[in-house]
């Protein structure tokens, strides 16, 4: 396969992707920005649950983020909460609905069905694959990361459990399973 062929293919799969999204949101009366926010935020750890990470994470404006959120916290799927030290950081929790609602978007997008009816490659060899290209992309085009903890050169694991280097805080299991705005692949 070219790199023009291949680049046409991901390109394909993004937009059948993207359509499937969209019209699952618009069931809910969501654009497909405002399921993008909230996806993203239901996979975000603490230190990237705020409007600004939203931004960088999606590539989009303050005012779009601004307004996307807006109408996400009027639907009633995310709150926001002022930071505990930093009142001027603004942290962004998806509720239970939001939570329930890109569950169900991803479940309909149909790509495990579409897995199993091709038979030529597992998830775990398509997701290694399709990491390793994101990661290059990423890095081509210098690029946040945006990486799960798990894979970031600042995890640093202790007897007692992982610890992020760049804050010295400790990381629950569920810490660096999430991704993280500050996340660096180990050079």
């Amino acid at each position: 396969m070219s790199e023009q062929e291949a680049n046409d293919a991901l390109e394909r799969l993004c937009n059948l992707l993207r359509m499937e999204a969209r019209a699952f949101g618009l069931r809910f009366g969501l654009q497909p920005v405002q399921m993008e926010a909230l996806k993203y935020l239901t996979q975000c750890n603490r230190y990237s649950d705020t409007p600004q990470a939203v931004g960088e994470y999606l590539g989009l404006t303050k005012g779009t983020v601004s307004q996307s959120l807006k109408a996400l916290e009027q639907k009633g799927l995310l709150t926001k909460k002022p930071d505990k030290q930093d009142k001027r950081v603004i942290h962004l929790t998806p509720t239970l609905k939001g939570n329930n609602l890109t569950k169900k978007a991803t479940q309909t997008k149909g790509l495990g069905r579409a897995l199993a009816i091709t038979n030529s490659i597992t998830d775990t060899e398509l997701t290694q694959m399709l990491r390793s290209v994101l990661r290059g992309l990423q890095q081509v085009n210098g690029r946040k990361a945006f990486g799960a903890c798990h894979t970031c050169r600042f995890n640093e694991q202790h007897p007692e459990g992982s610890v992020c280097g760049l804050t010295h805080e400790p990381l629950s299991a569920q810490d660096v399973q999430l991704i993280c705005r500050e996340h660096q692949y180990p050079q």
